[in-house]
């Protein structure tokens, strides 16, 4: 079979506060270099875009898939890649505000450290969270920590970083309402008031490292964990613990680990994955399993793979 001699790079012109972008020409020597082809494609989070190259390319020709950017761009090729049935390794250089999926494999910032990783052939298989068509990288969440996300002022995120999210929490207490839910899964079923919930195939989200402290991205299951209702005075200091990675033994949080799950309500909710907007409740979420191979430091598969 002919060695395949192209590169997909997916980047966001903005990653970076748009300084990624003055790279592109390190970049593509150091591929060149390797008699491997550079094809660049500007993201512009509209997964259209990917769509149409997915369909008039020839994928035997494409040595890799590399998105370039943070979390949101990652989330918006890794939807393109499975909704086009794209069989390609996936390398990501971490260039965004949260690179939360990158973190999980410890993934190099320095530009120069993420060129050498995806021009090796590393690789791990790892799981991928479906949701009503849909598929998610890190997590899926509902609730007021969605709330707080999409309220909170993106300068502050900038300056403050995760202590922006917990002044925001407390400012938000007084307006703070519980969700019903039902929950239909394998393990059990459970109907509760909640305040939100995190649906984890990674471990961090939204700059919070350890949200799903003991998750695993190739276990063949997800980390649910919902926040019940709960007096007021007691959910500052639960935010703080979700800070510090202690939430999942307090008492108001109910976590098990699933491969599927149906969530409803009579109210209308609005979902959140990766940090994009989702659709609606109700949701069947479920797991695809080593569905994706990621260029890593390490891999649980190793060598050519043409």
């Amino acid at each position: 079979m002919k060695k395949p001699t192209k590169v997909l790079l997916f980047y966001n012109p903005n990653a970076g506060n748009g300084v990624f972008k003055n790279n592109l020409d390190i970049i593509i020597d150091r591929f060149q270099k390797k008699g491997l082809i550079i094809i660049p494609i500007r993201a512009d989070m509209n997964q259209n875009r990917l769509n149409e190259v997915f369909r008039h390319m020839r994928i035997d020709e494409y040595l890799k898939f590399i998105a370039a950017g943070g979390d949101g761009t990652v989330h918006t090729a890794v939807n393109a890649m499975i909704g086009n049935n794209i069989d390609m390794p996936l390398a990501v250089f971490p260039a965004g505000t949260a690179n939360d999926f990158a973190s999980y494999f410890d993934l190099p910032n320095r530009l120069e450290d993420m060129i050498e990783i995806a021009l090796e052939e590393k690789y791990t298989l790892i799981d991928i969270g479906a949701a009503n068509g849909r598929c998610f990288v890190n997590v899926l969440a509902m609730g007021m920590i969605v709330d707080i996300s999409q309220r909170t002022d993106p300068n502050l995120k900038s300056t403050l970083g995760l202590i922006s999210y917990y002044l925001k929490g407390v400012s938000e207490l007084p307006n703070l309402r519980p969700i019903p839910v039902k929950i239909s899964c394998t393990e059990f079923n459970l109907e509760a008031s909640i305040y939100f919930m995190l649906v984890m195939n990674g471990r961090s989200a939204g700059g919070f490292r350890r949200l799903a402290p003991s998750a695993l991205m190739d276990d063949g299951l997800l980390d649910v964990m919902l926040f019940r209702e709960m007096p007021i005075m007691e959910l500052a200091p639960l935010l703080l613990a979700v800070m510090t990675g202690q939430h999942p033994v307090n008492k108001h949080v109910v976590s098990f680990k699933t491969s599927n799950l149906r969530v409803e309500s009579e109210q209308l909710i609005t979902m959140d994955m990766d940090g994009e907007t989702g659709d609606k409740l109700p949701v069947d979420i479920a797991v695809l399993h080593k569905r994706l191979r990621v260029n890593t430091r390490t891999a649980d598969m190793e060598g050519s793979i043409w």
